[in-house]
């Protein structure tokens, strides 16, 4: 299929406030061809002052940020002011508005009005942390909102401090979910031509990456704790580890990878060991393991292992500095890596990763000047927006997917979590495993007793990923359940998969076969590295992705190794690009009737989280780790509290803050000295500063310390493990957590999405389904077959309710094997 016109371009946006979460949901916009408008006061957004800093003096954090935007200027001290803007804003599709987290001197506007006058319009008001609860008047930052959210305690060395990331990182996954919110909106007016109004919470947003961890340790009642530099619990190994030249990732989940990890460095006796088959039992013996294998992996380059890795199907890759991006060819000839143009300075940057190949996005772009084409902000008299007041708002409470078909082929994190997205939103999801196969996150283990005792029913991270879908069995290298799945698929909108890339081929359902099913599908493969990919091979999972995309060569002290932030980091951040994807293929299928193919490669989806560094290096040759420490903000880290492994993480964001934070911890005197209100003059006494802080917070319990300093508006927010946030007052408050009654668990929590139509979360209509629990409802609902067909079925093994062992599996096998001779 040959490219066409932009998937979006019939849409304008204007974006008010300042925040990464708005500007990077707005830029989403205009990667696929929508008019966005920025507007900002005569100094210009203050993110344009954000550092790290090009040669010429750009913000290289901006510049990801907002390239293909338009920026108008609007002065708040201007009379005629509110009136621009609100014409601005009547005239356009989609409001993005990030004045709660900073205003950026907007002047005000009376949104409710506007949206009274003009129904249609869909407007997204994004914040720290929502509109009400305990934190809602908090001071944030990035690092903030991470430590809450359960993303710093579990990083870094045992004896602490935990590890910050580099501080980039809500901006993507907040911009991510507001670009979700409006794209189903978008969507559902083309059907209601009602507009809707969402508020996001970015640190809800975050949880995303952490809910993971958090059900992980609410099933199994175990305390986690940091165990290290690149070590996280459950799984071990899952670091990055030193070689002869270069540092190599490493993951090994299921024992058949763990088996071949340990016959390729030669150490049977860890690879025959009964008590180390899973990789929870391995973390039980770390040190023992460690000292094996390391001196093994030290023998020869990172390079060689990942060539003898793909031989065994191990996940594992080689893990690059931010100067083998830039001279990757095939992420170059991709996207991932684009050209951007900083006033003068030619740069290169994280690209779009939503790959659609129909309507694909922009190659990179110009990054505005405040103002620039500010004549052009001419009306639409006939825009897509319209200028009726009478349009049916009665269908807008309805979920915005409503009367959409997904057929969910995914597993594990990454691919459920893109679809547990769409069926959140309303879609009807119909999951499809096989009893011979089913979902992995049920459970690696295929051992008789594992089976017998149906504890693949009783993982709660398959619960998590799966909630409101429907779930059906079928054996799909049979030609009757191919049949089935063919059925199904042809009536539906979208089909989504993140096995390897020949998987579904293989079975007869590559693409070109589906097209021709139904000519107006939207069919997206989520592999690791994308479908033509040289590493297409690989085995990979989320912590695959992170070891491989660059960011870990960006985390951590300077002299120390590559860092991983969060484990399996990689799967939360390519679903939600996922989803992002599927929702501009499906505006696209609905205005044209063409369905098309996304070749999303998850590993370029995290790339934007080092995209400023991608720029400054591109620019200067070099990039800086920070560990702890920010570029900008000056103190900014993790300091000790009272108890056990007590801790808060501080930012003074500029120069009153620090002032007043000097005088909560009982320094006047800094806070009186003129000299230290510039951030330079501080950070040449970070230590002092920061051994200052530390003296004050060690005698302080963590949300004393927090709620102290936030009373005083300085940006504080206790670390907290991921469990922690089951108890989190402000979660609490704003009914975050959802509780769900499930066979085989009975009640358990379930967090919501991040975004919200009212006061409260969309609610969860559906436990996630057992397996095959679905198969009799859908088989005769959707595609009318009779009580004796689906026995039959059942009878031939194609459908079926109780996953097969691995002794059974072998004995199917054989049995299908011997009929064929």
């Amino acid at each position: 299929m040959k490219p066409t016109k932009e998937a979006l371009s019939q849409l304008r946006v204007v974006e008010i406030g300042s925040s990464a979460a708005t500007s990077y949901c707005a830029r989403l916009f205009a990667d696929f061809g929508a008019e966005v408008w920025k507007v900002e006061p005569p100094t210009g957004d203050p993110l344009r002052s954000s550092a790290p800093l090009s040669p010429g003096g750009q913000s290289a954090w901006f510049a990801f940020l907002n390239f293909n935007k338009s920026s108008i200027v609007i002065d708040a001290a201007d009379p005629g002011a509110v009136k621009r803007l609100t014409l601005l804003i009547e005239d356009c599709d989609i409001l993005v508005d990030g004045r709660d987290v900073d205003g950026a001197n907007c002047p005000p506007v009376d949104v409710t009005a506007i949206r009274r006058r003009r129904p249609a319009l869909i407007y997204l008001d994004v914040s720290w942390f929502g509109q009400d609860g305990p934190y809602a008047e908090f001071t944030a930052s990035d690092s903030i909102v991470r430590a809450l959210a359960g993303l710093i305690k579990l990083v870094g060395p045992v004896e602490g401090p935990p590890l910050h990331a580099p501080d980039f990182q809500t901006g993507i996954l907040a911009g991510l979910w507001g670009f979700i919110a409006a794209a189903s909106s978008v969507f559902a007016r083309m059907q209601s031509r009602a507009g809707r109004s969402y508020s996001l919470s970015i640190f809800e947003a975050c949880i995303s990456l952490s809910e993971y961890q958090l059900f992980e340790a609410f099933q199994r009642g175990d305390v986690m704790r940091r165990i290290g530099i690149n070590r996280f619990w459950p799984n071990f190994p899952a670091g990055i580890y030193e070689t002869k030249k270069g540092w190599l990732g490493v993951t090994t989940i299921t024992p058949p990878q763990w088996r071949a990890f340990c016959d390729m460095l030669g150490l049977p006796q860890l690879r025959d060991d009964p008590a180390l088959v899973l990789g929870a039992d391995r973390l039980n013996h770390i040190e023992q393991i460690e000292r094996l294998i390391i001196p093994r992996l030290r023998k020869r380059t990172a390079q060689q292992w990942f060539a003898e890795g793909l031989k065994r199907k191990i996940p594992i890759v080689p893990v690059p500095e931010m100067s083998d991006l830039l001279q990757d060819k095939e992420k170059i000839e991709r996207s991932a890596i684009a050209p951007i143009l900083l006033g003068k300075e030619r740069a290169l940057t994280a690209g779009s990763m939503q790959r659609l190949t129909l309507t694909p996005p922009r190659r990179g772009g110009k990054v505005p000047c405040p103002g620039e084409r500010q004549a052009l902000t001419n009306s639409r008299s006939n825009s897509a927006t319209g200028v009726s007041m009478f349009v049916d708002c009665s269908s807008a409470a309805e979920k915005p997917l409503l009367r959409t078909r997904v057929i969910d082929f995914s597993m594990g994190w990454a691919g459920p979590l893109c679809t547990r997205t769409l069926a959140d939103l309303g879609a009807d999801v119909i999951k499809i495993e096989a009893i011979q196969y089913p979902d992995w996150w049920r459970g690696v283990d295929r051992r008789p007793d594992y089976v017998n005792r149906q504890m693949y029913e009783k993982t709660l991270r398959f619960c998590m990923m799966n909630r409101n879908k429907r779930g059906i069995t079928l054996d799909l290298t049979r030609p009757e359940g191919l049949t089935l799945a063919k059925r199904l698929i042809a009536g539906a909108d979208i089909v989504v998969d993140n096995y390897s890339v020949d998987v579904l081929p293989k079975l007869g359902l590559g693409y070109e076969v589906l097209r021709r099913l139904n000519p107006g599908l939207v069919v997206m493969s989520m592999s690791a590295f994308g479908k033509n990919s040289a590493f297409r091979d690989c085995r990979a999972y989320g912590s695959t992705l992170e070891q491989g995309s660059g960011l870990p060569s960006v985390v951590g002290s300077a002299n120390g190794p590559p860092v991983m932030s969060h484990v399996a980091f990689g799967d939360a951040i390519g679903g939600l690009n996922g989803c992002a994807a599927v929702l501009v293929a499906l505006i696209h299928a609905r205005e044209t009737g063409q369905g098309q193919f996304i070749d999303l490669a998850q590993i370029e989806c995290m790339m934007p989280l080092a995209a400023p560094w991608i720029i400054i290096q591109s620019l200067c040759g070099t990039s800086t780790r920070y560990g702890n420490r920010h570029p900008q903000f000056v103190p900014h880290g993790c300091f000790r509290c009272a108890g056990e492994d007590g801790w808060i993480a501080v930012a003074a964001t500029d120069a009153g803050m620090w002032q007043r934070l000097a005088s909560v911890i009982g320094r006047g005197d800094w806070a009186a000295d003129p000299s230290l209100k510039v951030a330079d003059r501080r950070r040449s006494m970070e230590d002092t500063i920061d051994r200052g802080i530390e003296a004050w917070t060690r005698t302080r319990d963590a949300d004393q310390a927090m709620f102290q300093l936030q009373a005083a508006s300085i940006a504080a927010g206790v670390v907290r493990l991921p469990i922690d946030l089951l108890k989190d007052p402000h979660l609490r408050y704003r009914s975050f957590f959802q509780d769900v009654k499930r066979a085989f668990i009975g009640l358990h929590p379930q967090s919501s999405i991040p975004i919200r139509e009212g006061a409260r979360p969309h609610s969860i209509c559906r436990a996630a389904p057992v397996l095959g629990e679905h198969n009799t409802e859908i088989l005769t609902g959707l595609l009318g077959l009779c009580e004796p067909e689906i026995a039959d079925l059942k009878r031939k093994g194609i459908i079926g309710t109780r996953m097969l062992s691995e002794v059974e599996l072998s004995q199917r096998r054989s049995s299908q094997e011997t009929s064929t001779i």
